[in-house]
């Protein structure tokens, strides 16, 4: 079953994204886990339910980066990188 994001692309748990209702569409955001200081930077291309109060959803692949998967939900730090692809993600 696949599904459109807010932002008009085919959605998927593969992709290293997430769904926001603070921060625009197709911009970069750092996540960390607070719990074990892991990070990463995901794009956000989604909107939650509007009654939904957490600050982002982040796909299964950004999760299992985070390494909380098991856990469902944990305490998170989000750092707003801008709409650009961050360098450090620019292949050449």
């Amino acid at each position: 079953e696949s599904r459109l994001a807010a932002y008009g692309e085919v959605f998927t748990q593969k992709n290293l994204t997430a769904a926001s209702n603070t921060y625009p569409l197709n911009c970069w955001v750092r996540v960390t886990n607070l719990r074990n200081d892991k990070t990463v930077v995901v794009r956000i291309t989604d909107r939650m339910h509007h009654l939904n109060t957490r600050l982002i959803d982040l796909s299964r692949s950004s999760a299992e980066e985070l390494d909380f998967i098991s856990r469902g939900l944990t305490r998170v730090k989000v750092e707003y990188l801008g709409k650009k692809k961050p360098s450090e993600l620019v292949t050449k």
